[in-house]
């Protein structure tokens, strides 16, 4: 497992910066054709949320 320490300043922009990623994402999942890449696509998607999710709660 990784620990990063980051400031508030750098989790709000890491933060932003991966909720633009996943609007791309998202777009990118949805014009995805090959099954096995999609698939992929969407497990980084989860990935993505989980951070989010844990970058919420601790700016919290």
């Amino acid at each position: 497992m990784i620990h990063l320490t980051l400031t508030d300043t750098d989790a709000s922009t890491l933060s932003g910066m991966l909720t633009g990623y996943l609007s791309d994402l998202r777009m990118e999942i949805a014009d995805t054709e090959q099954l096995g890449f999609r698939q992929q696509l969407k497990e980084e998607e989860v990935t993505i949320k989980k951070i989010l999710v844990m970058l919420t709660e601790h700016q919290n």
